[in-house]
């Protein structure tokens, strides 16, 4: 087991410098070197176990590498760069495919559709608007093409700012999951399989891997096991599957013909409520109602509050869960999630580690595009230095700073 120790031993060395990184060009680099050192350390522990005829339970006895949680964002920029159409931009949708559609069938919520309000014209925006993002599709605009402005002349200092940059990356990343990944790249979909493995696991036909564990075995002996969720890092996958890859090589993006087959299974939508549920739980946060999506704190709400605050690779598994939940027909609770994150943060005060990502992520994961704005436009009211909001164009904030505006927002506060 000498080389096990050895490989442990450098990924917490890889891990103690992963902060610094994290703010240099040199991360994506890190993950996808991180990437492979995890199949590599898989193959070899899971080989010493073959050989010794032992395997620890999952849950009971759980090793835990230091490692960041699978979930970044970081690792798929690789892949979206690659087998792009000669002018086609991440923010334009492809060749068949209908904007903001994410696997729902016809008739399902989508990004661009059903907003029939009278003051639409409201929320038209020129591409060289102050703040205009091209890669937030939540706005009007007049021109066909969609991609953010070129040149350092048509941005505003505010625009070029570190907190906007920060907001334009993570955009790009939403639009293209409110777009069904209009580039994705054949190298997400990896090996073709036709035993549709996300679906069957949620069927309770499938453990899964590398865990070796059923759906019906995390509801019954995970749910309330807050060390288990919080330190293995390979469950988040298969609990909440996506169309894009993660770091977990064992479990297979979601396909077409899964979330078409998961749509027309009350069997697997109810246990996607359970999965829901117990994360909920995980975070301190209780579900009211299983209608409309409506949740309020948990009565553990301040120990989960801490742990979720400082530990923050749990916001970009809430930013799967809500992704997930736009896929795979819970799109309606999008919104009440994270209307109770933008109270929590921006009226609350807490989770100040989670702010940043409710902004950037968890509003433009919602598929609704007049939820998004609501959603917004409440976040703006809220801002404690909105001469410091960038999240929507300068001109929207404009409207919504008149007095008739700051009237109605009153009645839309809690």
């Amino acid at each position: 087991m000498g080389i096990v120790s050895v490989l442990f031993g450098l990924g917490r060395h890889v891990v103690s410098t992963m902060a610094w990184f994290s703010s240099t060009q040199l991360y994506p680099l890190l993950q996808w070197l991180w990437a492979r050192f995890l199949i590599i350390r898989r193959c070899v522990f899971r080989g010493w176990s073959i050989a010794l005829g032992w395997r620890k339970d999952p849950v009971k006895s759980i090793e835990v590498p230091e490692i960041s949680d699978d979930e970044d964002p970081d690792p798929v920029k690789e892949y979206r760069e690659q087998v792009r159409p000669p002018g086609h931009t991440d923010c334009e949708p492809g060749p068949g495919d209908i904007p903001g559609r994410t696997g729902a069938s016809d008739g399902e919520l989508t990004d661009d559709e059903g907003d029939e309000e009278a003051d639409e014209g409201e929320y038209r925006v020129e591409t060289t608007d102050e703040l205009y993002c091209g890669y937030d599709s939540s706005w009007e605009t007049g021109e066909t093409q969609r991609s953010p402005p070129r040149g350092p002349n048509r941005r505003s200092a505010a625009s070029r700012s570190y907190k906007f940059s920060r907001f334009e990356s993570a955009a790009k990343d939403m639009q293209n999951y409110r777009h069904d990944y209009p580039n994705r790249s054949q190298r997400w979909t990896g090996p073709v399989s036709d035993d549709k493995p996300n679906l069957n696991f949620y069927l309770g036909w499938k453990p899964s891997e590398p865990d070796g564990v059923y759906i019906h075995t995390f509801h019954d002996e995970w749910a309330g096991n807050y060390y288990a969720l919080e330190h293995v890092h390979t469950y988040i996958q298969w609990l909440f599957p996506l169309q894009e890859p993660g770091v977990n090589y064992e479990a297979s993006p979601l396909t077409k013909e899964e979330i078409q087959g998961f749509l027309n299974s009350s069997s697997a939508k109810e246990n996607l409520l359970k999965s829901y549920v117990l994360m909920l739980d995980f975070y301190g946060i209780k579900l009211c109602d299983e209608k409309t999506g409506e949740v309020k704190r948990a009565h553990n709400w301040r120990e989960r509050f801490n742990n979720l605050d400082n530990h923050t690779h749990n916001n970009l598994r809430i930013t799967r869960i809500l992704k997930c939940l736009g896929n795979l027909g819970y799109a309606h609770y999008q919104a009440p999630l994270v209307r109770f994150f933008l109270e929590e943060t921006l009226v609350h005060g807490q989770l100040p580690n989670v702010k940043e990502s409710v902004l950037n992520y968890f509003v433009f994961a919602v598929l609704d595009k007049k939820e998004r704005r609501n959603l917004l436009k409440f976040a703006y009211s809220k801002y404690d230095r909105q001469d410091e909001f960038v999240w929507c164009p300068k001109k929207i904030q404009r409207i919504w700073s008149r007095p008739e505006a700051q009237q109605g927002m009153k009645s839309f506060s809690p």
